[in-house]
């Protein structure tokens, strides 16, 4: 049995989209010949909304050694308040303790506190082990330097500047890449030549098949009360100027349905845990652009994150789902699976280019509108109409086919490209 040290600085019961590959994962390691340790914070110092339940979704054996970190309480006088800094001492420490002790044959980096990522190399120096990163965002994240002043995040030039050091430190010592797009591997290739030929591996996030099971054994009640006398659309993910464009297809649509069709006045939009910011002080980015369009009274935009299990119980529980997609062409949503199991009507608008697409036609599991082209607000129209003839009915996702992208098989996929990297690694 080979031995996995994770690095996954958000852990349960702290609601973060970046860790649920780990947490999902976490059930089918051994199972693959792989022992998995995860290395994560102590949730007190992390500034995120918590799910206890998710605690309860985790195999009882699985080891766990957590960290504290600097508090914001100082750190946000420096303007620090990412995680993966405010962590990073600690993790080191940690980290070297447990190299020192036990024998892993492999460190795994899945988060997107990219900040955490330089250890890997700091680690491999020390105690020759090999790491490999997984990259479900760009790092060093050029597609800001082409928006408005008022369209960046907070801090951007020192968040980038930082990041791309950070970035040019730690790449070309790694073993292995995992992405959820192949965009992010082709871009980090080609800047750092030297990891040209390391084992790369594409590999969206899985489906949790149990985590639906396990919301069906227990009752539920979400914070947020859908309309029982509306058809309900849902989209629950972050938000952001880069989605403006599915956005903007998504209310011009609608817009014209309006003007057509009587049953569209029934339509209610939500749009939920838009925003990474703590809550109450997240800035709505999707009912703006519906107001520009005249149609911000049918929509609710609610930037708070909620419990994870919580958006389960949403999903499942609305009329029609709808997904909007980002101007990267790499970017590909990492709910994408739950929104499938929810077994809902769903509508998403993506660039042409981006895996959904492709993953969502032979699944045979929706709607697609390609917002890159010229007619998508036609088209978003017309799939709208056709989703509303037909409910409640949803389209007879293909199973089958929808097997490899369950959690079970996405971590056998994590092993084999797991021992790829050490045979790699040890030839070189």
């Amino acid at each position: 049995m080979k031995k996995v040290l994770i690095v996954s600085p958000h852990f349960p019961p702290i609601n973060a989209a970046d860790m649920h590959r780990v947490r999902q994962s976490l059930p089918y390691f051994e199972q693959f010949g792989w022992e998995p340790t995860v290395l994560c914070v102590d949730p007190n110092y992390v500034e995120m909304a918590r799910d206890e339940l998710l605690l309860e979704s985790l195999p009882e054996a699985v080891k766990v050694h957590m960290v504290k970190a600097f508090s914001t309480t100082y750190t946000r006088k420096l303007g620090l308040g990412n995680l993966g800094l405010r962590a990073f001492l600690q993790l080191f420490k940690a980290g070297n303790t447990l190299l020192k002790a036990d024998a892993y044959d492999l460190v795994y980096f899945s988060t997107t506190m990219f900040a955490s990522m330089p250890l890997g190399r700091l680690w491999k120096k020390k105690f020759k082990v090999p790491f490999t990163i997984d990259m479900q965002d760009p790092w060093r994240n050029d597609y800001y330097l082409t928006v408005p002043k008022e369209e960046q995040p907070p801090k951007f030039w020192f968040a980038y500047n930082l990041d791309k050091y950070l970035e040019r430190f730690t790449m070309p010592k790694v073993d292995g890449l995992i992405a959820v797009s192949n965009g992010y591997i082709e871009m980090l290739k080609s800047r750092y030549p030297k990891i040209k030929n390391i084992p790369a591996k594409t590999l969206t996030f899985g489906a949790a098949v149990k985590d639906f099971e396990f919301i069906n054994s227990r009752t539920i009640r979400p914070s947020v009360v859908l309309d029982q006398n509306k058809t309900n659309f849902i989209y629950i993910g972050r938000g952001g100027h880069d989605m403006a464009k599915s956005l903007s297809v998504i209310f011009e649509a609608f817009k014209n349905g309006l003007e057509k069709y009587e049953n569209f006045k029934r339509f209610k939009f939500w749009f939920i845990g838009t925003s990474y910011a703590p809550d109450g002080q997240g800035e709505q980015t999707i009912k703006p652009i519906a107001t520009q369009f005249g149609v911000g009274n049918y929509v609710e935009e609610i930037t708070d994150r909620k419990p994870y299990f919580e958006v389960l119980t949403l999903l499942k529980s609305a009329d029609v789902i709808v997904i909007p997609g980002s101007e990267d062409a790499n970017y590909t949503a990492s709910k994408l699976y739950p929104n499938l199991l929810a077994k809902k009507p769903l509508l998403c608008v993506f660039h042409s280019n981006s895996s959904v697409v492709r993953i969502v036609k032979d699944l045979n599991a929706g709607e697609v509108v390609l917002f890159d082209q010229k007619l998508a607000v036609d088209e978003c129209l017309e799939h709208m109409e056709k989703i509303v003839d037909q409910l409640p009915n949803a389209p007879e996702t293909n199973w089958e086919k929808f097997q490899p992208f369950t959690a079970e098989s996405m971590t056998k996929v994590q092993c084999d490209f797991f021992n790829e990297v050490l045979k790699s690694y040890q030839a070189s």
